[in-house]
């Protein structure tokens, strides 16, 4: 059997995801030997186009969007002959009876060997259709192997989630199931393991013992933009915390598996997701959860609307733009240590960091006193740089005793263009490797932590509080590590400014 050879169908092929990221991880990963000469993709969506407007389509999403460009045209009418359309009603099984036979053709005329990848860019009610009418439509019946690759959001809740997977599940393998969340693609979100496993510098201090509290912050700049109908129903709780916020958490704190192998590494992290202690009733999440929307505001001098004037937006909403919440992981190794995590919109910068800060030496064991030392930081830089900074006191250069904060800010990529997340994990379906994918026990444990939450704002509007557009969000957010002694650090390369080695 072929692992690296399939015939990919893009559900969705017209769509914004398809033109941004998938095409172009797609070129990526031909141009870098990744993707075997016996493959085929077969785009699929309700517009009419014919097989050239198709590849026409693509050629204009990698000159746009691609890291890799074209340079080598002979190269590229090898790479898009294998692309042919099909406009596909999802709900219709006559349709998919035709692609079968679409399918087969592709097959046999670039000797894939009958592997099929499914790739569904679609909305989530469609998974459990599309699933059925692919078993319906004969195409599962072929000697290779079949795999499903589904997009967040999976499911609103905790019983749409279970009834979503009983849909699926009737027709592939939980083994078959490839969830994608983006995050996990990332490059600094996947050396986050190495680092502080691999190295005796951190290895050991990875615990309650040492480390006073970690945060996670993913702040966007943008409001809602095109999407106020989906966000309006979807919040920042369900859009980001679910899945991105959770499994970045889950990377953190995990125990090293016993083995390299995509199970046991998920098995760790599942355990992570079912430690996180339950908020009790909805006055624990109101104490420990802050809830947020944006007003009118600016940033770097232009007006901004608040989330209510947006386009598609109910101008009385009471949907969450920002969340930021005290999360406390009740195993032998995080027992007491703070985990903050925030994100939001029309906030000032763009970025995803996570800062690790490490419990302080006393004072008065230094200089009796004399200078007040600040806390070592460690921080995983995920977007939209890559890096990691470390933050340690040391002397002044020039004086006799003064202290101050030095730092090292390490690039590993060392300047060169790294692959992007979905041709990280485009490849990984493709060759089968789960790792990087969350299993249906992960996400199922994600939900009903945040259902939890949920529960405790609904219809408790006094909870949702305003902040300015443009602003860090609410006031009760920096109120929440401040009861705790701390404070939210500076993120996005605001610490510029300090000596460096």
């Amino acid at each position: 059997m072929r692992m690296n050879s399939a015939v990919i169908f893009m559900f969705g092929a017209t769509g914004d995801l398809a033109r941004r990221k998938l095409y172009p991880a797609l070129y990526s990963m031909y141009q870098e030997g990744k993707l075997s000469e016996r493959f085929a993709v077969i785009g699929l969506a309700r517009r009419p186009r014919t097989n050239e407007q198709f590849r026409d389509d693509v050629r204009r999403s990698i000159d746009e969007f691609s890291r890799t460009k074209v340079s080598d045209e002979p190269g590229w009418a090898r790479f898009v002959e294998r692309f042919e359309y099909l406009s596909l009603d999802s709900t219709s099984l006559p349709g998919f009876q035709e692609l079968r036979k679409m399918a087969d053709r592709l097959d046999e005329k670039f000797d894939v060997g009958g592997n099929r990848l499914f790739y569904l860019a679609l909305a989530p009610e469609l998974f459990g259709t599309v699933a059925v009418n692919l078993r319906d439509g004969g195409l599962l019946e072929t000697t290779g192997w079949h795999r499903l690759v589904i997009e967040k959001p999976f499911g609103y809740n905790l019983p749409s989630a279970q009834q979503l997977n009983k849909q699926i599940t009737e027709v592939f393998d939980e083994s078959e199931i490839f969830r994608i969340d983006h995050y996990l693609g990332k490059e600094m979100v996947q050396n986050i393991g190495v680092i502080r496993s691999a190295n005796a510098l951190f290895e050991p201090l990875w615990n309650n013992r040492h480390i006073a509290n970690i945060q996670i912050t993913l702040s966007e700049t943008v409001g809602v933009e095109e999407r106020g109908g989906y966000y309006d129903h979807s919040g920042a709780l369900r859009d980001m915390g679910q899945n991105h916020m959770l499994q970045v958490l889950a990377m953190l704190t995990m125990e090293p598996p016993s083995r390299m192998h995509p199970e046991d590494i998920r098995d760790e992290k599942v355990k992570v997701l079912r430690s996180l202690r339950p908020y009790a009733n909805a006055e624990e999440v109101d104490k420990y959860v802050v809830r947020g929307q944006y007003g009118p505001g600016e940033l770097k001098g232009a007006a901004l609307p608040g989330y209510r004037q947006e386009e598609k937006v109910d101008p009385e909403s009471k949907t969450e733009t920002y969340f930021a919440a005290k999360v406390l992981v009740d195993n032998f190794r995080w027992a007491g240590v703070p985990f903050y995590i925030r994100t939001g919109k029309r906030l000032p910068v763009k970025t995803t960091e996570v800062v690790v800060e490490f419990k302080n030496v006393p004072d008065n064991v230094y200089l009796a006193g004399k200078y007040r030392l600040e806390p070592n930081l460690l921080v995983f830089r995920i977007q939209p740089q890559e890096g990691v900074y470390l933050k340690i006191n040391g002397r002044e250069p020039g004086s006799e005793s003064s202290i101050v904060p030095l730092s090292l800010d390490l690039h590993p990529s060392g300047g060169h263009s790294t692959p992007e997340a979905y041709e990280r994990l485009l490849y990984d379906a493709v060759r089968g490797d789960s790792t990087y994918f969350t299993r249906w026990d992960e996400v199922a444990s994600a939900w009903q932590f945040i259902d939890r939450i949920a529960e405790g704002w609904s219809g408790s509007a006094a909870s949702l509080q305003s902040y300015p557009a443009g602003s860090w969000g609410p006031k009760a957010a920096e109120e929440l590590l401040a009861e705790d002694g701390f404070k939210w650090w500076p993120v996005n390369g605001q610490n510029a400014g300090e000596p460096k080695w």
